[in-house]
């Protein structure tokens, strides 16, 4: 059985890919300004997320559905830990703490994980494959814009155990295509998906505030002027 699901999956979630680098804190990411201590808090959100993220994936491993997505060689919360500690120090953990949208976020991974974990594929899908996709130019211009050496700083988006990426990403969606899921619970992955870009939506728009502290109102509205069509979709799921 060919669900499609990959082919639903990036269809459906277009929209909210495109709408989610008009955010403004992306606008100015992708326009080479990024502050320090917000790409440090960004992290740290990120952190949360996927440590119940693949705590909970890891916890379903055995059901057969969700074997078919479970790639350990994603896994980020090692490499986070890595940038956490840089930002923050050995005592990191003291020192971070989820913003209320990350906090939404993190209950929302475990309530379905809860009731029905087939639905954690949308937050895998979304995040995942946009990490190793448009995170990827992200991670270069971070490494540009914060003067970083090597991959400290930007642990994140270093899948070590994934050289090939477009091999990969194939590999990917050909698991999910393998799924033997009927159409209302595809539907129901793609709405979570699209669940998933709102809540990262949402964590990157509390880093707004900081940000236009740090670099002023002006020159903030400057860069976050007009619409993007969608930069990282040319180098999309």
């Amino acid at each position: 059985m060919n669900s499609n699901l990959a082919i639903k999956l990036r269809n459906g979630t277009q929209k909210a890919h495109t709408a989610a680098e008009n955010v403004g804190f992306m606008k100015c990411f992708l326009k080479g300004v990024v502050d320090k201590a917000c790409f440090g808090r960004f992290l740290g959100n990120l952190y949360f997320v996927y440590s119940t993220l693949e705590g909970e994936i890891q916890r379903h491993q055995n059901n057969p559905l969700i074997s078919k997505f479970y790639f350990p060689e994603l896994n980020r919360q090692a490499n986070l830990e890595q940038d956490m500690e840089y930002y923050y120090g050995k005592d990191w953990r003291q020192k971070i703490t989820p913003s209320p949208a990350a906090q939404k976020f993190v209950a929302r991974i475990r309530e379905i994980s809860a009731t029905e974990p087939i639905l954690l594929l949308g937050h895998a899908y979304t995040r995942y494959m946009g990490d190793l996709s448009g995170g990827q130019m992200l991670q270069k211009i971070a490494q540009s814009s914060l003067k970083l050496d090597g991959y400290t700083g930007t642990s994140f988006y270093n899948f070590e155990q994934i050289p090939d990426k477009k091999t990969f990403k194939d590999k990917y969606r050909q698991a999910l295509d393998s799924i033997p899921v009927d159409d209302a619970t595809a539907d129901k992955i793609v709405a979570e998906a699209n669940s998933s870009f709102a809540f990262n939506m949402q964590m990157a728009q509390e880093l707004e505030g900081n940000l236009i502290q740090s670099i002023g109102q002006a020159l903030f509205n400057s860069l976050t002027q007009g619409y993007n069509p969608g930069s990282t979709e040319l180098v999309s799921h």
